[in-house]
This record gives structure tokens, C-alpha cells and sequence, in this order.
């Protein structure tokens, strides 16, 4: 099956071969995504503190790094078709796990209640780094793979 060529250029570094590139750029962004979210959970600690519910914000990096995932794993979608899917599904569940978990941050701060770590974003982005690390490492167990199926 040839690909699908949206991109021109881009198609041709990134998605060149039967192993594309851009599954360790997903790699590598997912792991920057569980970093960032460590730090913008540290910084929204600092901000209810100094200020409250309402200084509580989104990280920048944080927002940076989410936005660059859901964009790679939509063109995924568009050079592999089921695994930028399943990427595409489990990047977006994890931007909405971390949308209601800064406003969970928001409510417990006005509840004087201390604040708890994004217990479901946390679940969605680990899924989402398992899932990514799978779909980099499947040429390791692509021979046996094949071999059964």
C-alpha cells in the first residue's frame, strides 16, 4: 500500500520507510509531556499558595508539548493509519484528563483542601508513553509477530 503523501517533503523524511521516524518523535515528546506535567504540577502547587484558586494557570511548556503531540500523532494518522489513530485517541484523552485536572487543582484550592497530584492525566499519559514506546519498538517484535499472525 503506498502512503499517503500530504505533506511532500515532509512525507519523505519523516515517513520514508516502513519504520517512520516521527513514532520517536512521538516517543520523544510523550516522555517531554510526562516532564513538563511533573513541573507545571510543581508550579501550580506555588501558585495556589501565593495566590490561590485563580492564580492557578496551565505551564507554558506544559501547553507547548501537548499541542506538538496531538499535532504529530494527527499526522501519524495520516502516515499510519490504525497506530496514528490509537495515538491520536490516547493523546487527546490526555488533554482532557489535563484540562479537568487543572480545574480539580482550582476546586481543591478553594475547599481548603491540599492539592493533590492529576491522578487521571497521570494514568492517561502513561498509557500514551506505553503505547508510543510499542509502536517505536514494534520492529523488535515484528519477525515473530508475523511469523504467528
Amino acid at each position: 500500500m503506498i502512503p499517503l503523501s500530504v505533506f511532500g517533503p515532509v512525507d519523505s523524511l519523516l515517513a520514508g520507510s516502513d519504520h517512520p521516524p516521527i513514532v520517536f518523535v512521538l516517543v520523544v515528546l510523550a516522555l517531554a509531556n510526562v516532564v513538563t506535567r511533573a513541573v507545571a504540577h510543581r508550579s501550580h502547587v506555588k501558585q495556589a499558595s501565593e495566590g490561590g484558586a485563580d492564580a492557578i494557570t496551565q505551564h507554558p511548556a506544559h501547553i507547548a508539548t501537548t499541542l506538538l503531540l496531538v499535532l504529530a500523532s494527527f499526522y501519524l494518522a495520516t502516515v499510519e493509519l490504525h497506530s496514528g489513530i490509537v495515538i491520536s485517541v490516547l493523546v487527546v484523552g490526555t488533554f482532557i484528563a489535563d484540562f479537568f485536572e487543572i480545574e480539580a487543582r482550582r476546586v481543591e484550592v478553594r475547599n481548603d483542601r491540599p492539592l493533590g497530584r492529576p491522578s487521571g492525566a497521570i494514568a492517561a499519559s502513561v498509557l500514551m508513553v506505553l503505547y508510543a514506546v510499542y509502536i517505536s519498538l514494534f520492529f523488535v517484535v515484528s519477525p515473530i509477530w508475523n511469523a504467528v499472525i
